[in-house]
Parts: structure tokens; sequence; C-alpha cells
């Protein structure tokens, strides 16, 4: 009796020891054999007046993750949401907003002709709306990406829209829409990180001018 206690305290004993060192090689190497997609940034930010048009040109750079591409292979168009919003400082009160423009920007794989299309419009992009659109095909992915990253001139207001005596700032919002994904699709990215791919910026409203 005495000899199978000793037996089982000293088994005991083993164990805990390779649970502590597992539980070590865990903490120093807690993404070991993960592939970790970089966060989403903007490298390339400013605004512009041209005549009689503000216009603004960002660069969004970001890693598409695999869950995203392999859902384009398979079909599956993913759409992206680029928001701007001028607001002008009020010291009394809340800001106020005096523009808001939107761009919707549809990717999706054509597998007859092993072509990428984009299309780009300033509101929600349906089926229907697919032949209203902006479009542009490409021959790989890496050049219909490079086209949706980045914003160039694009018109988010009229110059008679803002007060340029008055102090204003502008938010810059880039994002998957998730929302705009099949239902069932939509259910399966819940909690997904790879489907979160959204970058933001906010500052003050700094027009240069366009020569």
């Amino acid at each position: 009796m005495t000899a199978f206690i000793t037996h089982y305290l000293k088994n005991t004993r083993l164990d805990l020891w390779v649970l502590l060192l597992v539980t070590s090689l865990v903490c120093l190497f807690p993404r070991a054999g993960w592939a970790e997609v970089p966060a989403a940034e903007i490298s390339v930010f400013k605004v512009e007046r041209a005549a009689d048009a503000i216009l603004l040109t960002a660069a969004v750079k970001f890693e598409l993750p695999a869950a995203v591409e392999d859902a384009l292979i398979k079909g599956v168009a993913i759409i992206f949401v680029a928001e701007a919003d001028v607001y002008r400082e009020r010291w009394y009160w809340m800001n106020k907003k005096v523009v808001s423009a939107e761009r919707h920007l549809r990717l999706a794989y054509q597998p007859l002709t092993r072509r990428w299309r984009l299309n780009v419009a300033s509101g929600g992009i349906t089926n229907a709306a697919l032949g209203m659109s902006l479009n542009q095909n490409f021959d790989t992915l890496a050049d219909a990406l490079s086209a949706l990253q980045r914003q160039s001139r694009w018109k988010i207001a009229d110059a008679s829209e803002i007060d340029l005596d008055q102090k204003h700032l502008i938010d810059f919002k880039f994002r998957l829409d998730v929302a705009q994904l099949p239902r069932p699709l939509q259910i399966g990215t819940l909690g997904q990180s790879d489907w979160s791919i959204s970058v933001s910026i906010n500052r003050p409203l700094v027009l240069e001018v366009l020569r």
C-alpha cells in the first residue's frame, strides 16, 4: 500500500511538471504556427480643394486574410465601404456634421474569365444596380486590391458646403462590410477576426490647393 501511494505521488509530481512546462511554452509562444494578419493602416491621407470641389485622397494598407480570399474564390462578392464626414467645430455644443459622403466598393471573382471585377458606387450595390456603378476588370487579385485600397481625388463635397472661415474636423473610415455578405456567411463570421478589416482617422480639416 505504501509503495503504491509513493508511486502515485511521484507520477502526480511528474504530471504537474509536464503541465507547468507546457504552460510556460504556451506563454512564451502564444501564437506559434498561427498566421497573424497585420492590422490595416492608412498610409496616405490628404484633402484638397479644386475650384468648386473638395477632393479626398487616401490609401489604405491591409493584407487580405485567407478566409476572405477563399470566399472570393468560391464566388462570394466582398463589399468594402469608405466613409468621409466633415464636422464644424462648436465650442458651445456638439460639433455639427456638414458633409457626409459614402462609397461602396464591390470586389468579385469571375470564374469564366478568371478575372477580378471591382464595382464602385456612391450607395449600396445590389445586383440590379451593378450596371449603374463604375466597374474595372483586373487580371490579378493584387491589382484589384491595389485599386480598391486607394481612393484617389474622391469628391466628397462641393466647396460651397464648407465655410472656410470656421474650423472643421474630417472623419474617414474604411471597412469590410460584413452586413452585406450572404446571411449564412454573416453568421459564420461572428467573432472571426479574419473578417474584421477596418481603419479610421480623425483630424482637423486642412485643405490643400490643387494646382
